[in-house]
């Protein structure tokens, strides 16, 4: 156990360093000293990682970092309720070889990540249908493997293969993950960026922008998530993703349109927007 211990200290340590570099660029910057540490041991002892989290917490940019920072290309899935075995595994078609028609298999994203050692990502996990997603079990747990259903192969892992998978808990469209497939991961809680963190974000994003505006968008931020934890907005009316796009555009317009044009006008209640818009107003002045 000591061995294996002292490599993943050792490959914390390096992807510490290398991660500090991507932080730089565009990677993911952690709410706290442990999480990005944390989910590394996890993807170095080749454990299936779930991101739990509310939308815009930076689940995507987190899975891109880690794919970045191991080098190792992405395959993605969007779930939704079409989706199908299909979508994961691939499908068989008809082509035309030296005028003959031939059928062939086009591999998906779980096939190609399996056998080329890339991560696969699936996002909003929680939005497929229960009976489609039994099919990864044997690839997500020791075995590492699984059958094609469609070719009769039997595939096994790469050695690099790893699975990031991210989750919006409670949100429309979404049901429980069955718990076959929930205890097959190690899951992490990816919560919203405050304090020094949210600045940092927004410093490296907006480098040029006034600090005016800078501080009224953080400044709202902070209240934003106030009125979360209160109950009073829902978590989409705080989303950090939402407040970038609304950055970016209050850099060619007034800052109280660019917030109502990228978050407001996306909540569906209107008493939510309604207090969104008067917190904006209040730090506006």
């Amino acid at each position: 156990m000591s061995f294996i211990n002292e490599d993943i200290s050792k490959r914390q340590k390096q992807s510490h360093e290398k991660y500090d570099k991507l932080i730089g660029k565009t990677g993911y910057i952690a709410p706290d000293e442990h999480l990005w540490e944390d989910i590394l041991s996890a993807i170095v002892l080749r454990k299936p990682v779930l991101l739990k989290g509310p939308t815009g917490a930076g689940k995507t940019k987190l899975a891109e970092s880690i794919s970045a920072l191991f080098k190792q290309p992405m395959q993605s899935i969007n779930c939704s309720v079409d989706l199908d075995a299909e979508a994961l595994l691939g499908f068989k078609t008809l082509v035309q070889r030296d005028g003959q028609s031939v059928i062939e298999f086009v591999e998906g994203p779980v096939v190609t990540a399996m056998k080329k050692g890339h991560f696969l990502y699936i996002d909003e996990i929680n939005m497929a249908k229960a009976e489609t997603l039994p099919i990864l079990h044997s690839a997500l747990d020791h075995r590492r493997m699984m059958t094609n259903p469609f070719t009769g192969e039997v595939i096994e892992a790469h050695p690099d293969f790893g699975v990031i998978s991210a989750i919006n808990e409670g949100y429309i469209g979404t049901a429980p993950m069955n718990e076959a497939l929930k205890n097959r991961f190690i899951a992490y809680p990816i919560p919203y960026l405050t304090g020094q963190q949210l600045a940092e974000l927004w410093n490296r994003e907006f480098p040029d922008a006034e600090k005016e505006l800078k501080t009224f968008m953080l400044n709202l931020a902070e209240d934003l998530m106030k009125q979360v934890e209160n109950g009073l907005l829902s978590e989409e009316a705080a989303s950090i993703r939402s407040l970038l796009d609304a950055t970016a555009l209050a850099q060619y317009m007034d800052p109280i349109r660019a917030v109502q044009y990228a978050i407001a006008e996306k909540l569906d209640d209107e008493s939510e927007r309604d207090l969104f818009m008067d917190l904006a107003n209040t730090w506006k002045k």
